[in-house]
């Protein structure tokens, strides 16, 4: 028991407490018994409150005067401090053995389970790298996020998984780049494959609480991608995206079920705003997870068009006589209104006394668009991937590989573990994401993933107990496109028919001087690693389109009419049991 200290014996038994331990380490904590005679096997159980099904249980053994007991946990963050209330108790109650050993049991496993950090993933879609308030934006205001961002640490190159909505959510949830990932194409319903680990599905063993809220993207129902089938307790949301691309949807899915929304027919107009109910389930999980440790994905929809956003929203009245076109002012109003949102989380962290035991991430999901472009703004009114005040650009939007494509704004909050105010230029992306929550949540990731994890770079390397690895290259691959970077190199393949560019990062963050033929060897290098990194895509099946066809035409309100077309309705001819017309890639 090299990682326990004996601090009492009482009656035959020996209380183990932990030692301190780093960031992560995995620690048994048990009791101990001495025994005494041999007794008879009468033997009854019983799981004390506190312990769960799924991870943390406590077994009480009886064995005649032999009493047993174990806790089952993965990690603490300090040592147990009670020592002299323990000392106190077992005087007190030496007479009795079986209630000190409980008292000692409850006692104890209540300081595992604060030790339990949660981890709460908001991602905000398509919202552009310079557009929130602390990236330099000047349009949309966004004081909630900018103060996350204040009590927490910003990330200037920390990049999308890929450029569109379901790829780049692949590869948060498995920790795999596009090379390695089961979803590549953009349909909205191409589903995880059966025996992928997500981040949720490796939280269950550990006695975490998951659940999801948004827009999921990795597979539609009855699929083997559906949420509940990895790793989540809830999702309720969006399974597919094309089912996303209305505000007004007559239902929502939760668990593969329907929710209906009253007054919605899909289209731009309805009773129920769905992002109002997805936001409030969120909030509800968090509250009612409270005493264990959760993980909550929010994956929110906004401010993904279509651009609608309630009159009556606080937010509207602030954009409502901009000069902009309406959908700019409603594209702004809905950036605020998930920023009110932000606030209102982390608000609640702080009301249920479980901020400081909270890691909080908030980022966009891939690369902004050059929305309401003008001759006044070639590049969009918001300014998505130009800086405001430097007029820097970066090349490219959402759906491309360049800069412009895969640029995300990202913070990590963490009180009393990240240091406030700090901006990190650590270079990584989506996949690492996985690794970064085993490694804070004392569990090991997957041996297939691509991603590194970041804890030295949030917490620092002193806190960490390690220095914080890097990468050799970062790699990205979307219908065609294939890009890769290594340090400051940057390569980047438009399509198949179109030659390699290279592009010096450091010195060209526009990528506009195409240095393949002057820097041939550095090229070379590239494309060879870019070559080693593609594996052929396997995607996950369905057992029948049927109702995954049924929710993309739920965006029209012609989800019972099985007899007309879901939106661009045609077999893509592979990647499903059979042909799936909603696997086709689209223009989300």
């Amino acid at each position: 028991m090299q990682d326990a200290r004996p601090i009492r014996r009482s009656q035959g038994f020996t209380e183990w407490l932990p030692k301190p331990c780093t960031l992560g380490a995995h620690v048994r904590c048990s009791l101990r018994e001495k025994q005494c005679r041999p007794t008879e096997r009468n033997e009854s159980r019983r799981v004390l409150p506190g312990g769960n099904a799924e991870g943390g249980s406590v077994l009480i053994r009886m064995e005649g005067n032999r009493f047993r007991r174990r806790i089952s946990t993965r990690h603490c963050q300090r040592p147990a401090t009670r020592v002299s209330s323990i000392n106190a108790m077992n005087h007190s109650m030496k007479r009795y053995p079986f209630m000190l050993a409980l008292a000692l049991l409850c006692g104890q496993l209540s300081t595992v389970a604060a030790a339990q950090p949660n981890v709460i993933y908001i991602m905000a879609d398509e919202l552009g790298y310079y557009e929130p308030g602390f990236m330099g934006g000047q349009n949309i205001q966004t004081p909630h996020i900018d103060r996350m961002a204040a009590e927490g640490v910003k990330f200037n190159n920390l990049f999308a998984g890929s450029s569109v909505c379901a790829p780049t959510r692949c590869t948060f949830l498995t920790g795999k780049h596009s090379g390695h990932t089961s979803v590549r194409s953009n349909g909205g319903g191409t589903p995880l494959r059966a025996d992928e680990t997500t981040i949720a599905s490796m939280l269950k063993p550990l006695g975490y609480a998951t659940g999801g809220f948004g827009k999921w993207g990795c597979g539609g129902r009855d699929s083997t991608g559906v949420p509940e089938r990895r790793g989540f307790d809830v999702f309720l949301g969006y399974y597919d995206q094309v089912h996303a691309h209305t505000y007004y949807p007559p239902y929502l899915i939760r668990n593969s079920e329907e929710v209906p929304l009253r007054g919605n027919n899909g289209g731009s107009a309805g009773q129920t705003y769905s992002h109002y109910v997805i936001h409030k389930a969120a909030m509800t999980f968090i509250r009612e997870n409270a005493q264990r440790p959760f993980f909550a994905y929010l994956p929110y929809t906004p401010p993904h068009g279509n651009f609608d956003i309630p009159d009556d929203d606080p937010a509207w009245a602030l954009y409502q006589d901009k000069p902009w076109t309406e959908p700019a002012r409603r594209y702004a109003a809905m950036v605020t209104m998930v920023d009110r949102q932000v606030g209102e989380i982390l608000a609640l962290l702080k009301e249920l006394s479980i901020d400081n035991n909270t890691l909080v991430f908030f980022s966009g999901d891939n690369g902004g668009n050059d929305y309401f472009k003008s001759a006044e703004h070639p590049r969009g009114v918001h300014l998505a991937n130009k800086h405001p005040r430097t007029g820097v650009e970066y090349r490219g939007t959402k759906g491309t590989l360049y800069e412009g494509g895969l640029r995300i704004p990202f913070i990590a909050r963490w009180p009393g573990k990240i240091t406030p105010g700090r901006v990190s230029e650590h270079l990584g992306y989506f996949p690492d994401m996985l690794p970064t929550i085993a490694e804070v949540t004392g569990t090991e990731a997957p041996a297939d993933v691509d991603g590194l994890s970041l804890v030295p770079e949030l917490i620092g390397e002193a806190a960490a107990g390690r220095k914080q690895t890097r990468h050799e290259f970062l790699y990205w691959e979307i219908g065609g496109w294939i890009a890769i970077r290594q340090g400051n190199w940057r390569a980047v393949k438009p399509n198949r028919s179109t030659r390699w560019e290279l592009y010096d990062i450091a010195t060209d963050p526009s990528e506009a001087k195409n240095l393949a033929e002057a820097e041939s060897h550095v090229l070379a290098k590239l494309t060879e690693l870019a070559k080693k990194a593609h594996d052929p895509v396997r995607e996950g099946t369905f057992t029948s389109p049927d109702r995954h066809e049924r929710d993309r035409r739920a965006k029209f309100g012609r989800h019972d009419q099985p007899q007309a077309p879901a939106p661009g309705a045609r077999p893509r001819g592979q990647g499903a049991a059979q042909p799936v017309q909603g696997l086709r890639p689209n223009s989300d």
